[in-house]
C-alpha cells in the first residue's frame, strides 16, 4: 500500500510539470558545515543543501524536515507564506527517503537547532520504496549484509565505520607512498593458485580456452616486479579465497602486500 501511495504522489509531482528525478542541484554545502558555520553567516545568505528526507513533523502551513546528507542532519523549515504554491505542493508531497535540494536562509530555533527556512525546494529522487522503520531500524544481520545501502540509510554508525575506512586506507597509501613505496595492480585472474595455502575460485577464459583462477593473493607477482627492478612496491586490492563464510571471514577482501628489496623481516615490521 505505501508503494501505492508513493507512485500515486510520483503521478501528481509530473502532473505539476516537476521531473521527480531530476537528479542535478549545484552549489550544495554540506548539512554539517552549515550546521557549524550557522553562528557567523549572515542571515539573508541563501544556502544550498541536498540530501535525504528522514524525518517530516507538522501539519498544515509549517513543516520541518531533517535532510541528512553524508556530513549529517540539517533541520529544515517550510512555512506556506515564505514559499510559492509549487514549492509548497512539492512539500506536501514528500515521503521518507525522497532525496530533495533545498534553498534557504539559515536561523536558530527557540531551541538553538540550526536550521534553513526553506526559499525554493527541488525534489531530485522520489523514493517509491518504504524506508525501514524509524525506531526498529534494520537489525537482521544477514539483511544487513545483503541490502548494505539500506544499512547504511538506516544505521548512522556504519555510514561513519565507511568513511572511517576511507579514510585508513588514505593514510595507508600516504604513508607508503611518502616512504618510496610504488603502489601497482597485479592480475585479479592468474593461471596458477598461488601465494598461498587456500581453494581458489575458478573461471575459464573462452579466447584462450583455458582455466584461470581468481587469485588468492598478489604474491608471486610483487615478488616478479622486485626481480625486474623495482625496490619498493604495495598493492591495496582484492583476493578471493572459496572457503568459509561469516562475520569474520568473507570469500572476498582487501588485503595489503609490501615488498622492499634490500630489507628483511626488520624492516619490514
Amino acid at each position: 500500500q505505501q508503494e501505492t501511495d508513493r507512485r500515486a504522489k510520483l503521478a501528481e509531482l509530473r502532473e505539476l510539470g516537476v521531473d521527480p528525478f531530476g537528479g542535478r542541484f549545484d552549489g550544495a554545502r554540506s548539512a554539517a558545515g552549515i550546521a557549524s558555520d550557522m553562528d557567523g553567516l549572515p542571515e539573508d545568505e541563501v544556502l544550498r543543501v541536498a540530501g535525504r528526507v528522514l524525518a517530516i513533523r507538522g501539519h498544515g502551513k509549517t513543516l520541518f524536515l531533517d535532510v541528512y546528507d553524508v556530513s549529517g542532519k540539517l533541520q529544515v523549515y517550510v512555512r506556506r507564506d515564505q514559499v510559492d504554491d509549487l514549492t509548497f505542493r512539492i512539500v506536501k508531497l514528500l515521503d521518507l527517503g525522497d532525496i530533495v535540494g533545498v534553498e534557504g536562509v539559515p536561523f536558530r530555533t527557540k531551541s538553538g537547532e540550526p536550521t534553513l527556512a526553506v526559499r525554493k525546494l527541488t525534489i531530485l529522487a522520489k523514493s517509491l520504496r518504504p524506508m525501514p522503520a524509524k525506531w526498529h531500524g534494520l537489525k537482521d544481520p544477514e539483511l544487513r549484509s545483503r541490502r548494505r545501502y539500506l544499512d547504511l540509510i538506516a544505521n548512522r554508525d556504519v555510514l561513519e565505520l565507511f568513511k572511517t575506512r576511507t579514510r585508513i586506507i588514505r593514510l595507508i597509501r600516504g604513508y607508503l607512498d611518502e616512504r618510496g613505496y610504488a603502489e601497482v595492480e597485479t592480475p585479479m585472474m592468474q593461471p596458477i593458485a598461488g601465494g598461498a595455502a587456500a581453494k581458489p575460485f575458478v573461471t575459464h577464459h573462452n579466447a584462450l580456452d583455458m582455466d584461470l583462477y581468481l587469485r588468492i593473493a598478489p604474491e608471486l607477482y610483487l615478488k616478479r616486479l622486485l626481480v625486474g627492478g623495482m625496490e619498493k612496491v604495495y598493492e591495496i586490492n582484492r583476493n578471493f579465497r572459496n572457503e568459509g563464510i561469516s562475520v569474520q571471514h568473507n570469500p572476498e577482501f582487501t588485503m595489503l602486500e609490501v615488498y622492499h628489496a634490500y630489507g628483511d623481516y626488520e624492516v619490514m615490521m
